[in-house]
């Protein structure tokens, strides 16, 4: 394979192993996951990426879209790149109640532009993940308990299957290929464009509130007590924070479908809780909403490690509240159910979920020492706690499989339409279902 070869096929930048800027464009957003790639493809259009999937199956080699390198496994050995960064189309149509976006679009814009008429899609926290690969992997959405997962909304994919042909896909035109698209992951076709369904949001009421470490058993018996009743238009995390060079922290993130009178009135319990260091509560703009937990928004090394849980009985307080969580940065404990664990109408594989709580790991990680130092603390709470053993797949962190994101039925309807649709594996997803 030559830098000629590529640039005759494509347009857009062809980088290389050696070329400037290929070390920069190969990397992942999580910085300690290796990406050794064999060439970096920046397509121009939506040609691009066909031209470049018919290259590749030619020439015997694999292609794994990655739009903004979210979720990266570091699984990409000899692997072409591709990045849809440059495939920007943002358009909202909202009579239809209907958004259509390409594969290089971030979650910011959409909320921005659905924002000025009311509506929302169903982002997660961060303004900077890309809608595509979110969504391809099911997306869990601080509206989710409302309104399903976020792959649930789609109406329609652009995309290349891997013999380099575009087609759109509905659940009329394709249906074995739509239902494995949303949520099953990229490893079918090469998405250039979705519309999806937005959601009313004429009031949204969100925000953090932190206190100091000794309010942490304080905070997490509300946590319970609130989501033992939470109507599904409320979304909580609970967080254990401990930021380097600060005290231990605790913290509540929400996000509520409704206006800020009925957002107190249900959180009344939370005002009775002392020592307050902020409070962030209060009406939020639809294209704020990444200001709930204010995500980073520049790359950085980091591990994380995801588990539903089975309950929160007493025992799980132990083992979450009375040990100091270092060298993580974070334990969060996102509320589940509503919608996730109904059985929607149409749903993709994603769900439902029957575990009511998602545990959520993360520590900065720098170094070798400091990744199996990470490791090796998740891997304790793992242990301690009652989890089910499943993993939503939007949340797979490097090492995990596929399979453990799906019901074995579902995962072996998923490698069958893989087979038949690329027999060859000319297309690679992060978390391929083969492996």
């Amino acid at each position: 394979m030559t830098d000629s070869d590529m640039r005759s096929v494509v347009d857009g930048r062809v980088l290389l192993p050696g070329d400037d800027g290929f070390e920069q464009a190969s990397k992942a957003w999580n910085l300690s996951v290796e990406q050794p790639v064999a060439a970096v493809v920046e397509a121009r259009d939506a040609g691009d990426v066909a031209a470049l999937v018919r290259y590749a199956g030619k020439a015997g080699l694999s292609v794994s879209a990655q739009p903004s390198g979210h979720g990266a496994s570091g699984d990409t050995e000899g692997v072409i790149l591709l990045r849809t960064g440059r495939l920007g189309e943002v358009e909202v149509r909202p009579e239809e109640l209907l958004a259509r976006v390409g594969a290089g679009v971030r979650w910011g814009e959409v909320l921005a532009a659905a924002g000025k008429h009311g509506l929302t899609g169903l982002a997660g926290s961060s303004p900077v993940v890309s809608v595509t690969g979110y969504t391809l992997g099911g997306g869990l959405s601080w509206f989710s308990r409302k309104h399903g997962f976020a792959a649930d909304s789609v109406r329609a994919f652009d995309v290349i299957g891997a013999d380099g042909e575009p087609a759109r896909v509905t659940a009329d035109s394709d249906p074995d290929l739509f239902w494995a698209l949303r949520g099953g992951g990229g490893d079918f076709a090469v998405v250039t464009a979705i519309e999806f369904e937005l959601h009313p949001a004429p009031a949204l009421y969100g925000g953090r509130i932190m206190w100091p470490g000794h309010r942490t058993h304080e905070v997490f018996e509300a946590f319970r007590e609130l989501t033992a009743e939470a109507p599904d238009e409320l979304t909580l995390w609970f967080n254990r924070v401990r930021f380097p060079q600060a005290p231990p922290m605790v913290a509540l993130d929400l996000a509520f479908l409704g206006t800020e009178d009925e957002g107190r009135a249900l959180l009344g319990r939370l005002d009775r809780i002392d020592d307050v260091i902020a409070d962030k509560r209060g009406d939020v703009a639809v294209a704020d909403l990444g200001d709930i937990t204010a995500d980073p928004t520049d790359p950085a090394p980091g591990r994380s490690r995801a588990e539903l849980l089975t309950g929160l009985d007493d025992a799980a307080a132990v083992t979450l509240l009375d040990s100091p969580i270092e060298p993580l940065v974070a334990v969060q404990i996102r509320h589940l159910g509503g919608a996730l664990a109904r059985q929607l109408t149409g749903a993709g594989p994603a769900g439902p979920l029957a575990e009511p709580y998602l545990l959520y790991l993360f520590g900065i990680a720098p170094t070798p020492e400091l990744v199996a130092a990470v490791g090796a603390k998740q891997g304790w709470y793992a242990g301690e706690l009652d989890v089910s053993g499943r993993k939503p797949y939007t949340l797979l962190a490097p090492g995990e499989r596929a399979a453990e994101a799906f019901t074995e039925e579902d995962t072996g309807r998923l490698r069958q339409i893989k087979r038949a649709r690329d027999p060859h594996n000319v297309l690679r997803a992060n978390f391929p279902v083969l492996a």
